[in-house]
C-alpha cells in the first residue's frame, strides 16, 4: 500500500487536505558527496531493505556486540507488541561505551562540552566509561537494581550521559525529564513512574542567569512522591541549596566514594531502556518505553547512515538530552558510533547574536543538526552574524522538531551550507525513536521536504478509513511495517498504547498523528499534526502551509495559525506574526501578508485575522503549540502545558 494509486479516491474530499505548497526545485548532492558516501545509492538501499525488512534489520545488528544472538529477528505474535531480536541477550552500554575501551575509540574525545560562561571541558572515551562505572557503583551503593527507575532533571551536561549510561549499565530505567519543567510537571513524571532515585544540579544556565534546579526537585518531592529514596545533586552553578540528610547525596562525593568497575548486566533485548514523557492535549502525558535491543540497532544505523559518519567528525545536535533527539542523536547514538560530540548548555544566540557560529568556527564542527525554530531565530539577525565566521568545516546540516518551512531551509543552504552541504530533513517522534523519513546525502533534495522513507520503511498516506490518498492530497501518514526503535508500550498503560497508536485507522497500521502528502516524484511532505487542519469553506488547510507563505515574506520572522470557527465558511484563519528587526506592525504590512500567502498558496487560501506578536508559544523542543494560541483566543482550557516553554 505504499505506492500511492491516483485513481482510488477516499469517499469525500473533506477527509483530505488541500495542497497550496509546491516545491519543485531539485538540489543534487555534489560529486564529492556522492563519491564520499558510504551508501551510494540510495533508490537500491530502499529497494532492497522493503524486499526483506528483517534481514536488512539483521545485517545491521551485526554491526553491534551481543551477550547472546538472536533466535528470531522479528517475532509479531503479539502485535502490536512486537519483540525485535527475540532470544538475544546483551546491554546498550556495553555498544556505546565498553567495548570501545579495546580500541584506540577509547582516547578519542567523547564530548566537548561548553556552556554560556565560556567554560570548557572534554572527556575522552576511556573518562567517560570511568566515571559512569563510578556512578554505577554509587548508584548500587543507594540501592538501585535492575528495573528500578531514576528520573534525570539536568542541564545539558555531560552528566546527564554519564547518568543515563549508569542506569543502562545496571539494567535500571531512565527518566530524563527536561530542567525547565515546573515542579507539577516534574512530580506527575516522577510519580508515574515510581522513580526510586532523582539526579539534578544546584542550578541551570539561561542567558547569562543561573536558575535554581534544587528547589524545583524539593517541591515536587514534597508534594506526593514517595518512592523517591534518594536525590543526587550536582554542583554546577554554586546556587545556594539545602540539602536534606540522608536523602540527599552529592553526585562528585558518591561517584569517587564507589569503586571503578561494576558488572554490566546482561539483558534481554526486550528489557526497557528508558520512559520519556510526551504531552497529550488533554490526559496526563504518556510514558513512551523503549527498549535495549531494538532502539540500539535503529538508532546505530540511522545515525551512520544519514549523518554518513566518518572518523574525524565534530558533530553537534543542538537539541536537549531531555527529548528524544537528546537520547537518539546526543547520548546513544554518538557514541555506539564512536564520534566527537559537541554539549552546550545555553542558548545559540546569548552572550551575542552569532555565538552559534562562533562554537562552530572554532570546534571546527562538520556536522550541525538543529531545529528549524531556531534557523528561523537566525534568521531573524540576517546574514552578517553568520559571515563573520569561518564555517567551511560544516559538510553536512540536518533538521528536526517539525517540518521546516522552504525559505528557512534555503537561507539554511545557502548562508549556513554555501550551497555545498546537504540537509538531513528528518521526520520522525518520541515514539518512533529512530528517524523514519529523512534524506540520506546523496538523495536528491526538495526544500521543506523529508523526501522518503530510511531504507526498510514502509509509509503511506491515507484517509481515515486507511485507503490511499491520491499523489499530492493530504492525508493521515501510518508506517505499515514494524521497525527495530519503535516504543513497545506506554508505561503501565498498554490498553492507551494500542488505542493511541494502532486503533485509530483501520488495518492494524501504527498511526503518527501527522497529515502529510506524497507528491509525484514520491516525496514527503509534512503538513503538521491532524489536530492542526482547518476546514475553511468546504476545503482541509493545514496551518504549516500558510505559516510557512507568511514566513516567505522579507518581514516575518515567523508565524503560529489556527483555525477559529465561523458562522460561514466554518472555520477562518487568524496568524501571530513575529516580524524581523527593522519592521513595525502596520495596516499595509498586514495587507501586504494577505497579499504574499494568496500569491504563494492562491485564492482558497484566506487569512481574516492577523495580530503581531513579540513570541508564540512553544515546546521546549521548540515546537509552536497552536493548540494554546486556540485556547487562548477562544477562551478555553490550556489542557496540558507542561511542555510549555514560557
Amino acid at each position: 500500500m505504499t505506492e500511492q494509486n491516483a485513481t482510488q479516491s477516499p469517499k469525500t474530499d473533506q477527509e483530505l487536505t488541500e495542497v497550496l505548497l509546491k516545491e519543485e526545485k531539485i538540489y543534487n548532492p555534489s560529486e564529492e558527496v556522492k563519491q564520499k558516501a558510504t551508501v551510494k545509492n540510495w533508490e537500491e538501499a530502499q529497494a532492497q531493505a522493503l524486499e526483506n525488512p528483517e534481514a536488512f534489520w539483521e545485517e545491521a545488528a551485526k554491526e553491534l556486540e551481543w551477550e547472546k544472538p538472536w533466535k528470531k529477528v522479528l517475532d509479531e505474535s503479539k502485535k502490536p507488541f512486537f519483540t525485535w531480536f527475540k532470544g538475544a541477550k546483551g546491554n546498550i552500554f556495553f555498544n556505546a561505551l565498553e567495548r570501545h575501551q579495546k580500541t584506540a575509540v577509547k582516547n578519542k574525545i567523547a564530548y566537548i562540552a561548553e556552556n554560556e560562561r565560556g567554560e570548557k571541558r572534554t572527556l575522552t572515551y576511556g573518562e567517560l566509561y570511568q566515571e559512569v562505572n563510578k556512578l554505577a557503583g554509587a548508584f548500587q551503593k543507594l540501592g538501585l537494581k535492575k528495573g528500578d527507575r531514576v528520573t534525570v532533571y539536568l542541564p545539558n551536561m555531560p552528566e546527564v550521559a554519564m547518568t543515563m549510561l549508569a542506569c543502562a549499565k545496571l539494567g535500571a530505567i531512565h527518566s530524563v525529564v527536561y530542567a525547565g519543567f515546573s515542579f507539577m510537571a516534574l512530580r506527575d513524571r516522577i510519580q508515574d513512574a515510581g522513580s526510586k532515585i532523582v539526579v539534578t544540579s544546584d542550578g541551570i544556565l539561561r542567558r547569562g542567569k543561573a536558575i535554581n534546579l534544587k528547589d524545583t526537585i524539593d517541591k515536587a518531592v514534597a508534594e506526593g512522591c514517595p518512592s523517591v529514596q534518594h536525590v543526587v545533586v550536582v554542583r554546577h552553578t554554586g546556587e545556594k541549596i539545602e540539602m536534606k540528610e540522608g536523602r540527599d547525596h552529592w553526585f562528585d562525593e558518591i561517584s569517587q566514594a564507589a569503586k571503578e568497575e561494576v558488572k554490566t548486566e546482561v539483558l534481554k533485548t526486550s528489557d526497557p531502556l528508558f520512559i520519556l514523557y510526551t504531552s497529550g492535549t488533554t490526559a496526563k502525558p504518556k510514558g513512551v518505553v523503549h527498549d535495549h535491543g531494538g532502539y540500539m540497532v535503529g538508532v546505530n544505523r540511522t545515525i551512520k547512515w544519514v549523518f554518513d559518519l566518518k572518523e574525524d567528525d565534530i558533530y553537534w545536535c543542538t537539541a536537549d538530552p531531555g527529548w528524544i533527539t537528546g537520547h537518539s542523536y546526543i547520548i546513544y547514538g554518538p557514541l555506539m558510533a564512536g564520534v566527537t560530540s559537541i554539549m552546550y548548555e545555553g542558548v545559540p544566540d546569548y552572550p551575542q547574536n552569532d555565538h552559534i557560529w562562533e562554537i562552530v568556527e572554532r570546534n571546527k564542527v562538520t556536522i550541525l543538526y538543529t531545529a528549524p525554530t531556531l534557523v528561523r531565530m537566525m534568521m531573524k539577525y540576517g546574514e552578517e552574524p553568520p559571515k563573520k565566521h569561518d564555517l567551511s568545516s560544516l559538510r553536512l546540516l540536518g533538521s528536526v522538531g517539525e517540518p521546516i518551512n522552504p525559505e528557512a531551509w534555503r537561507w539554511f543552504h545557502q548562508v549556513i551550507g554555501q550551497e555545498r552541504c546537504p540537509i538531513m530533513d528528518t521526520w520522525w517522534q518520541t515514539e518512533t525513536g529512530m528517524f523514519m523519513v529523512c534524506p540520506l546525502p546523496v538523495t536528491p533534495l526538495k526544500a521543506g521536504s523529508a523526501t522518503k522513507p530510511f531504507p526498510g520503511i514502509k509509509a503511506a498516506v491515507v484517509d481515515k478509513e486507511g485507503k490511499p490518498v491520491p499523489v499530492g492530497k493530504g492525508g493521515f501518514l501510518i508506517i505499515e511495517n514494524s521497525w527495530p526503535a519503535m516504543l513497545t508500550t506506554l508505561w503501565q498503560n498498554p490498553k492507551r498504547y494500542k488505542e493511541t497508536y494502532w486503533e485509530k485507522i483501520p488495518g492494524g497500521y501504527y498511526t503518527t498523528g501527522d497529515v502529510a502528502r506524497i507528491d509525484q516524484d514520491g516525496y514527503y511532505w509534512l503538513q503538521g499534526r491532524a489536530d492542526d487542519v482547518m476546514n475553511i469553506s468546504g476545503h482541509r488547510i493545514g496551518t504549516a502551509e500558510i505559516e510557512s507563505a507568511l514566513a516567505s515574506h522579507e518581514a516575518v520572522v515567523e508565524a503560529g495559525v489556527i483555525g477559529k470557527p465561523h458562522p460561514v465558511k466554518g472555520e477562518s484563519a487568524k496568524a501571530f506574526v513575529i516580524l524581523k528587526q527593522g519592521f513595525a506592525p502596520s495596516d499595509e504590512l498586514i495587507d501586504s501578508l494577505r497579499k504574499q500567502v494568496r500569491t504563494v498558496l492562491g485564492p482558497i487560501a484566506i487569512v481574516e485575522e492577523i495580530s503581531f506578536v513579540d513570541k508564540l508559544p512553544k515546546t521546549r523542543s521548540g515546537k509552536i503549540m497552536r493548540r494554546v494560541l486556540k485556547a487562548q483566543e477562544l477562551g478555553l482550557p490550556l489542557g496540558d502545558i507542561s511542555t510549555l516553554e514560557d
